[in-house]
Formats: structure tokens, sequence, C-alpha cells
């Protein structure tokens, strides 16, 4: 099975190629995925597989039924949308939305989960269970598609025993791949504040009260209280009484002038951390800080948390068997074990419902010059990867119904 799977990869690289490229050039934004998600239908319809199509709005859920269907069910995600960026490269598949990109390599995910299905279509009269086929929308946007397709009932009729998903890694070498078990990415909130002063003429000092001063205050205490003394990850596992976080401001609007002292100023940040119990508390610290700097200064402070995905945790057991399927799929040499990180994923939805594996497929290629990283204007991708990804998949799939 293993070398009949990579056959097929090989085989199907230059047709996921050309499926990547058409996405990556017809880039929608989250829960716009309209012509991708006709896209992906099409391929499904071409390679004969049945799906369900309209899952909040573009989502699809495909299945492919071995032999006894009912004996187990794995699932398999890849997300659809693009992030607001305009593209800076110069390939032939550069995206046609001026400012709109795959700069997160969800185009890969995609076509990687479409070669998955063509390849485990072909093989499914060589394997028992069900493989059932998430193609996401809206991993990038809050509520975040995952959680909205649980609500809709992606995990039930038939209900996966587990789930898997990959992420491209440019900073890891194509034809390696990298898993972590237990916690392995963080919760994530949006933080939206207005700091409420007087306004004035900035000549006449005594008859404001200066919201920038008031906010560069707020902003200083919230950094003392939840980063100056924010130990290092190895310090934090297993430490539950201080755990890993980061808060973050990014943007600072007052609009005021050089002789103007505007009336407000609005701060947006992010707040991640590892611990859901810590996180809601949390919550009602920062603000009340953000809120008794204020009033001491004279001022006021509408503190809004937009609470976001949670934690993503790797099931130990799934995880593992899945290092042990790519180690021999790959050799020992090409899977390497991730650290901790403090970026967020919606994946995070489905790691707390079912077990889970979340794992990296190496995308970059420094001999290329392919190092630019997601979220970034240049961001791209060795398309040999795509070889990797649409085998190691599917392998991991037939490995997990086996057990």
């Amino acid at each position: 099975m293993k070398e009949k799977i990579k056959s097929l990869a090989k085989s199907s690289l230059s047709e996921v190629i050309a499926i990547r490229r058409h996405l990556h050039a017809n880039p929608e934004l989250s829960f716009e995925e309209i012509n991708t998600s006709n896209y992906i239908a099409s391929k499904l319809k071409e390679y004969n597989i049945p799906f369900q199509q309209g899952i909040v709005k573009t989502g699809i859920v495909a299945l492919i039924e071995g032999k006894n269907p009912s004996k187990k069910v794995v699932a398999l995600r890849g997300d659809m949308d693009a992030l607001p960026i305009l593209e800076k490269n110069t390939v032939d598949y550069k995206s046609k939305n001026e400012g709109v990109m795959h700069a997160c390599g969800h185009d890969v995910h995609s076509s990687s989960l479409l070669g998955v299905a063509k390849i485990l279509n072909e093989l499914k009269g060589e394997f028992e269970g069900t493989i059932k086929l998430i193609f996401q929308p809206g991993e990038e946007k809050l509520p975040g598609g995952a959680s909205l397709m649980i609500k809709e009932g992606v995990l039930e009729n038939p209900k996966p025993t587990s789930i898997f998903a990959q992420h491209v890694f440019p900073s890891m070498e194509v034809g390696k791949v990298g898993f972590r078990t237990g916690m392995y990415m963080a919760s994530t909130d949006e933080i939206y504040v207005t700091v409420k002063g007087k306004g004035g003429h900035a000549a006449m000092s005594n008859e404001y009260n200066n919201p920038l001063l008031i906010a560069s205050a707020i902003l200083i205490e919230l950094n003392k209280a939840f980063m100056i003394q924010a130990p290092s990850f190895s310090t934090l596992e297993g430490d539950n009484e201080r755990p890993p976080r980061v808060l973050a401001f990014g943007k600072i609007i007052g609009n005021g002038a050089t002789n103007v002292i505007p009336d407000e100023v609005k701060l947006e940040g992010t707040f991640r951390t590892m611990d859901e119990v810590w996180r809601k508390e949390a919550h009602i610290k920062m603000k009340s800080i953000a809120e008794e700097v204020a009033k001491n200064m004279g001022g006021s402070c509408d503190f809004v948390v937009e609470h976001g995905y949670p934690f993503l945790v790797n099931d130990e057991a799934t995880t593992k068997k899945a290092i042990a399927a790519a180690e021999d799929y790959l050799g020992k040499e090409n899977v390497e074990e991730l650290p901790l990180r403090m970026t967020a994923e919606d994946f995070a939805f489905f790691s707390q419902q079912i077990p889970a594996c979340f794992y990296r497929l190496g995308t970059g290629n420094k001999s290329k010059g392919i190092t630019s990283g997601v979220h970034t204007a240049t961001f791209d991708i060795d398309e040999q990867a795509l070889e990797i990804g649409v085998g190691l998949m599917a392998w991991l799939a037939v490995n997990e119904l086996k057990s």
C-alpha cells in the first residue's frame, strides 16, 4: 500500500501543481470562497467522489468509502481562504485578485487534499473504513470556519474517530515534516480598546486630558503585568501557574494633529496563551488594569475582548502513531519534533472535540531562494512539497484506519 501511494503521489504531482496554481491565482477571502468551492466541487465530480456543498456557505464535505465503511471513520481537513495581502511575486500563477493572496498556503492545503482524495478513491477497494474530507472556509477570520462547521454537524453522520491536517512550513526544508504531541499552538483573542480623555488645542495644556498619554500608560502597565516577567517556554512546560502568553498591540489610532489633542485613542491587539482557565482570568485582569489606569489619569476606557480560537492540542496516541507512519514513509531523518508556538489555528476547535493531529509540511528551499514566511507578500513554496503532502496524508489516513 505504501509503495502504491508513493507511486500515485508521484504520478499525480503535475495535476496537483496545476490545481494549486489555479487556486493561488484565484484567491478569495474568508467566507467568500465561492469560486474556490465550486472549483473543488468540480474536481470531486471529476474523481467521482460524492460530496455535500454549502456547509457554512462555501464549505464542502466528501466521503470515500472503502470496504466495510462503518468500521472506522478518519477525517482530513484542508482550509480554503486567502489573506488581504497584495502579492509581490512575479510568477505565472500570481494572484489575479489584486489585494488578495494565498499567503498562508491554504491553496497548498486544498490542492493536497484533492490529491489525497484522488489517490484514496483509487485505492478504496484496498482498505476498510471511511475517509471524510473537509474543505473548510474562513480559517483566517473569527469565529473561524472550523467552529461554524462543527456547529453545522461536520463531525457527525458519519462521526470520525480522529482528524488530521497539515500546514505549510516555509522555515523547514522541502522533504521534511514536523510533529509535536500534546500542546502545540496557543489560543488567540482580539482586543479592541477605546481610551477616552478630553481633546483640545495642544498649546492649552490645562484645558485637555491627552488620551494618548493615558493609552501609553495602559500599554506600559499591561506589558508589565503580562509580558516583562513572562518565562520562557522551557520553564513553562508543566507549570500551570505561569502559562505561556503573548499580549501585543499592533495598532494605535489617535486622530489628532501636531496641535490638536483628540478626544479618544483606539488600540488593537492580540492575546495568546495555553491555559483556558487562566485565559478567562487574564481577560478580567487586563480589563481591570486598563480601566484603573484610565480612571487614575482622569479618563475612561472601553476594553473589549473578542474571544477567538482555543489552544491546539495534538492527541498523544494519535500523533505518536502518525510520527511512526511518517518515519516509515519518509525516513526517520526527515521527521522533526516541533517546538511550542504562540501562533494560532482554528483547527484547534477540532482538536478540542476529537483526537487530532496537526503537523507541518516543509515547503522552503534555501538554494532556490524560497524562504519568505507566511503572511508575507512574497510567500511561495517549493512545489515538490506537494508530492510529499499528498502522499504522506494519504498514508497517515490509511494507517489510522488500520489501527
